[in-house]
């Protein structure tokens, strides 16, 4: 059995595993840490850096998605440099990409909707980059928008640690970062897709959706996938 610990997480005293990441242990604690890129069940890769903490002992702040707990570890989730961190990334990612949230299928059911007014952005104060992202509609049921995209990178996993097809990849690095269909081709001549729309009930976003839906009537079931990797046993 893992060894028994106990950390501090603000200013409270918690036994917890070791073993065990700053989300879970927050998460088992009713402590709220907003996430964008984590998905219960899926492998953390703390691509959204929203559920950073500061660690004393530590000069830079750490993903509580990645980060295992330690003895005597004291973690503070919500001071006020990590709320202004949390608005200027959530900023970050509304100038980035094109997200004209007005015309979207996931108009009040998206995830960047939400975290926006949980972490109180009132405005972007960031010069939009206007990018000519592509949409592509190639396959027969699924659209992928590029423009509504935040690499968060739940697709790519669970296409891979769920569906086991591996259709999605990233290809580049920040600003050209790009969510990729096989070997950069369209999506509707991917040779490994298999049409499952796991990827549609994990996007966070509009960027994945179904052909046929319209504007704010977007539907999602992130609760189905949960609830197969619970009876799988994945993780």
């Amino acid at each position: 059995m893992p060894d028994k610990i106990t950390i501090s997480i603000n200013g409270t005293e918690i036994k917890t595993e070791e073993g065990k990441s700053i989300l879970s242990v927050c998460k088992e604690n009713d402590i709220h840490i907003p996430v964008m890129c984590h998905f219960p069940g899926l492998t953390d890769v703390g691509a959204c850096r929203l559920c950073l903490c500061e660690v004393k002992g530590y000069n830079k702040l750490l993903p509580a998605c990645t980060t295992l707990v330690a003895e005597n570890m004291e973690i503070q989730t919500h001071t006020e440099k990590l709320k202004e961190y949390r608005r200027v990334i959530v900023e970050m990612f509304f100038s980035e990409r094109n997200h004209m949230c007005s015309i979207c299928v996931a108009n009040t059911n998206c995830e960047l909707q939400d975290m926006a007014t949980e972490v109180g952005m009132q405005h972007v104060r960031f010069p939009f980059l206007n990018q000519e992202c592509a949409v592509d509609a190639s396959h027969p049921k699924y659209v992928i928008d590029h423009n509504r995209c935040i690499m968060c990178t739940r697709c790519v996993r669970v296409c891979s640690e769920v569906e086991g097809a591996h259709n999605w990849d990233v290809k580049n690095r920040g600003y050209n970062a790009r969510v990729i269909s096989d070997f950069d081709q369209p999506w509707g001549e991917s040779e490994t897709c298999t049409s499952c729309g796991k990827c549609l009930n994990v996007c966070p976003t509009g960027a994945l959706w179904a052909k046929g839906s319209v504007q704010g009537k977007l539907d999602k079931f992130p609760e189905k996938i949960t609830d197969l990797i619970e009876k799988r046993g994945i993780h």
